[in-house]
């Protein structure tokens, strides 16, 4: 699997912004992992989100309590993916040719998606074992290339969906197997974000898919680089999150 990154410059370019929300959830371990923010009091029903390269951040978590309490309580669990080794945000954007060569290495390395999504099959496994039937997942940015990959283990999740991804691939749509949320920014390239909703729509489950190009959103808009004090980057971020919610909602069951 490619470990070099797509030339989607805005992931490349475009900085986290800080936020003093504060979460609802806690950080706990679950499965291998001995660090997952994790938010909701399901049993049953649960969520798994894969975050951009920049961790752990108070939009992201913010997202997740919305869902969660949307959803009456379901889990929503957040592995540290990357191991406490996110993209560190005072090196974003990467400026000189060895940073940006780093950066291209850690999408091969710490940020590689065989190996990220060999974990992530193994945190659904664990939370199968645990008696939750009803597992799902979504990803942002660089994660939603992870969970795209993953939409294919139809015996693991129920429902996939992705915000703003990275390394956005029509080909990945072959292997898509579960119903799918499709959420792109006005940075993604826009021939590939309509041939790849265009291979969704031919699914046997199209129907149950749901898509919206935010067209005005820059990309990283729902996770570490949404700024919710400007008025429409807010109105974007809450209406994903009840568009994933409503998705997951009708999918998760």
């Amino acid at each position: 699997m490619s470990a070099v990154h797509d030339t989607n410059k805005a992931c490349c370019s475009i900085p986290p912004v800080q936020s003093d929300y504060k979460s609802k959830g806690s950080y706990q371990k679950v499965g291998q992992f001995d660090k997952a923010y994790v938010v909701g009091d399901s049993k049953t029903h649960a969520l798994i989100c894969i975050y951009d390269i920049f961790g752990f951040f108070p939009q992201t978590e913010q997202g997740s309590d919305i869902v969660s309490q949307a959803l009456s309580g379901t889990k929503v669990i957040m592995p540290d993916f990357l191991q406490g080794k996110p993209w560190p945000e005072d090196n974003f954007p990467p400026k000189t040719d060895e940073d940006k060569q780093k950066l291209q290495e850690f999408f091969g390395t710490t940020a590689n998606v065989g190996d990220r999504l060999a974990e992530l099959k193994s945190v659904a496994s664990t939370l199968k074992s645990e008696g939750y039937t009803h597992i799902s997942l979504y990803g942002f940015c660089w994660g939603g290339k992870v969970a795209t990959v993953a939409a294919g283990e139809k015996d693991l999740f129920k429902s996939v969906a992705i915000v703003h991804p990275a390394m956005l691939d029509v080909k990945d749509v072959n292997g898509i197997e579960v119903p799918f949320g499709f959420y792109p920014s006005k940075d993604e390239p826009s021939d590939t974000i309509k041939e790849f909703q265009e291979a969704l729509s031919k699914k046997a489950f199209a129907d149950k898919n749901d898509y919206k190009h935010y067209e005005n959103m820059h990309h990283g808009w729902a996770a570490a680089r949404a700024d919710l004090k400007d008025p429409e980057n807010k109105k974007a971020f809450e209406d994903v999150y009840g568009r994933l919610a409503t998705f997951f909602g009708s999918n998760n069951q």
